[in-house]
């Protein structure tokens, strides 16, 4: 028989100081999910080819840095621009039964022509470039090998356990390490959009800076 951790590690579930609840009653499956939608909690939750995945729910300061890039992005592009810019969107790999198997990044960002396809409730394709903020147990570098295979040309990690980014890039279609920046590390460049990202040494926390390649203009949060 395996052991739980064997286990959580084989239907890719995280290895925790708290044991995971596996829900394999279908009612009991229903209630949960009815409670947790009539209560609003489950506007971040993702299914996994076909297994429900509930994300811890996000703190103030995570939602200030994904608005942060969500502010960003709108100075770089205007309402003209042929983009799209969201904070939170549902990614699939298919415009049909989608519901079975989505992801949802902290902040997308879209050209018009590229991969992603919008499908009303959700875009089928990889984005252009998203970003996962980091929280306990949240999985979000679980989910690179989905971002790869959608085609998701750049995935940003803000991680804050400790503060660190990590930049990622899809070449000859894997998504490959372009690299790390800690506190006061040399900012990691971006191939989508003329845009770099750092840490600035600060308190209570480390900084997140976005400069401008053209301009040289910097924001800071």
């Amino acid at each position: 028989m395996d052991r739980p951790a064997t286990r959580w590690r084989r239907l890719g579930l995280p290895e925790t100081g708290e044991m995971p609840t596996l829900i394999l009653d279908p009612a009991a499956e229903r209630q949960f999910n009815d409670l947790r939608t009539t209560a609003g909690l489950s506007q971040r939750d993702e299914v996994w080819e076909g297994v429900t995945v509930v994300m811890p729910l996000p703190t103030l300061e995570h939602q200030d840095i994904v608005a942060f890039f969500v502010r960003v992005f709108g100075k770089l592009f205007d309402l003209n621009d042929p983009v799209t810019v969201q904070a939170g969107a549902n990614v699939s790999d298919r415009v049909e039964g989608w519901e079975t198997n989505y992801r949802e990044p902290d902040f997308v960002f879209v050209r018009a022509g590229g991969r992603a396809r919008a499908c009303g409730t959700h875009w089928c394709g990889g984005p252009d470039f998203l970003a996962e903020v980091v929280s306990p147990q949240d999985q979000s570098r679980d989910k690179l090998p989905f971002y790869e295979s959608i085609g998701t040309r750049e995935v940003l990690i803000v991680d804050r356990d400790p503060w660190q980014l990590e930049l990622y890039q899809l070449r000859r279609g894997r998504l490959r390490l372009a690299g790390k920046a800690r506190p006061g590390d040399t900012a990691l460049a971006s191939h989508v959009v003329p845009l770099s990202f750092a840490l600035v040494r600060g308190r209570p926390r480390p900084k997140v800076r976005i400069s401008h390649a053209e301009t040289g203009q910097d924001w800071t949060f």
